[in-house]
């Protein structure tokens, strides 16, 4: 049996009794060997890293490494993490984030990175927060295609709707037809799913309907009448689009004065909200959109100068905003990102003018190119660099489409046919 020794001072040795200092703490000794210490009673001191058990296995602990990063490691489990889609290409706004608002997407071929701002399905907005330029959509390119413009009837109640690619110079294709026999100096809109035909089934002379047409943009196929406008616009509206609304300006009969929409939410409510300054504001006049701005209509018949602006903002009568280059009819109108244009019309002759004017300030419309040949009443689209003109009329109907630079200005180019030579109709651009 060993031999315990006590002593009345503080002893180190073995087989001796630890003995408490003065401040009641055991001296410094080698704990090795106690077991059953109960961690919670350890209130203060560190533990060296070599002594925990770390790594990324099961069971251990994960340690940063030297530059304060988790080291690589299986995250999936990890809740509460807004996570970025990483694509080779942009969103679009046929995008619909499982997110919503807030979710990311990074392009991993330009580095651009854009964050969903408006989760509409179909619809969807994707801001551009990374160092380039762009968003898709900007929300006032509502307006412009990106894929594909459509036209839809014609003189004579031609009923045909075309579709044709604004990325590649393919002619136009026949992807359905307007009710009501067709539509004669119709206006067109369109949200970012459908396309709209105002006062259709008006073949000329019988301008007696105010008819709103729709189709499909994603499937194509036939319009059905969805609405008609509170007032007799059957020959000659313009149409225009805010991102919720479309709209109908102008056209006969009366004083063609009316300015009416309906909800893309809800079509069979069509509503006047106001009127153009110019009361004659006719078939032959053209008409453009801008989000941040409103509606723009100028020209027609009798010949006017006119360029009227009406708000989207709120509803009311239009303001006289400017002027085009001389008083003309029979143009038509294209929304471009910062400027309207407008190609062709009517003096006392044909005239082969490419016009534009800014909707961020009251100034008059220049001249800034030409059209190849003289002639009127075409259908006007628009993407996002481009306008383009398709069909009208002079010494007979056409069929040509062409387009225009709204990037670099200039004059036309011929890039495609229609299937069928028309003249008084319309046009809307998408981006499906």
């Amino acid at each position: 049996m060993a031999i315990i020794s006590i002593s009345d001072s503080q002893v180190n040795g073995a087989n001796q009794i630890l003995v408490a200092d003065t401040n009641s703490k055991i001296p410094a000794k080698d704990g090795s060997q106690i077991t059953i210490l109960n961690a919670s009673n350890v209130a203060s001191g560190t533990i060296a890293s070599a002594r925990l058990d770390v790594g990324t296995t099961a069971n251990k602990l994960v340690q940063l490494d030297g530059s304060g990063n988790l080291p690589v490691i299986d995250g999936s489990l990890l809740t509460g993490i807004v996570s970025a889609t990483i694509s080779a290409s942009d969103p679009t706004i046929s995008t619909n984030p499982s997110g919503g608002v807030g979710t990311e997407w990074l392009n991993s071929t330009s580095g651009e990175m854009y964050i969903c701002t408006d989760a509409t399905a179909g619809e969807n907005v994707w801001t551009n927060v990374g160092a380039g330029t762009g968003n898709i959509p900007p929300p006032r390119t509502v307006f412009q295609g990106t894929q594909y413009g459509y036209t839809a009837g014609g003189e004579n109640g031609t009923d045909v709707i075309d579709k044709f690619s604004y990325t590649s110079s393919a002619n136009a294709t026949d992807v359905g037809d307007l009710t009501g026999g067709g539509a004669t100096n119709a206006g067109s809109c369109g949200s970012g799913s459908h396309g709209y035909c105002l006062s259709n089934g008006a073949p000329y002379p019988g301008l007696t309907t105010t008819h709103v047409d729709k189709w499909s943009f994603s499937s194509n196929g036939n319009a059905t009448d969805v609405a008609d406008l509170p007032n007799n616009h059957n020959n000659g509206p313009s149409g225009h689009a805010s991102p919720e609304y479309g709209y109908g300006a102008g056209g006969v009969p009366g004083d063609g004065n009316y300015i009416s929409k309906f909800a893309f939410a809800n079509e069979a409510t069509t509503t006047d909200v106001g009127n153009l300054t110019y009361g004659d504001h006719d078939s032959g006049h053209a008409g453009a959109s801008a989000y941040d701005y409103g509606g723009f209509v100028w020209g027609g018949y009798p010949n006017t100068n006119v360029i009227d602006k009406f708000a989207f903002a709120s509803d009311g009568n239009a303001t006289d905003w400017a002027d085009i280059t001389a008083a003309m009819r029979d143009m038509n109108g294209q929304s471009g990102l910062t400027h309207a244009y407008s190609a062709f019309g009517y003096t006392s002759g044909y005239v082969t003018d490419i016009m534009k004017f800014p909707y961020a300030s009251q100034t008059n419309a220049t001249d800034v190119g030409d059209i190849s040949y003289q002639r009127g009443l075409s259908s006007g689209t628009s993407s996002t660099t481009h306008g383009y003109s398709a069909g009208g009329t002079y010494s007979g109907k056409h069929n040509r489409i062409s387009k225009n630079s709204h990037v670099s200005d200039g004059n036309e180019v011929d890039v495609a046919d229609l299937t069928v030579a028309r003249s008084h109709f319309s046009g809307t651009g998408t981006q499906i």
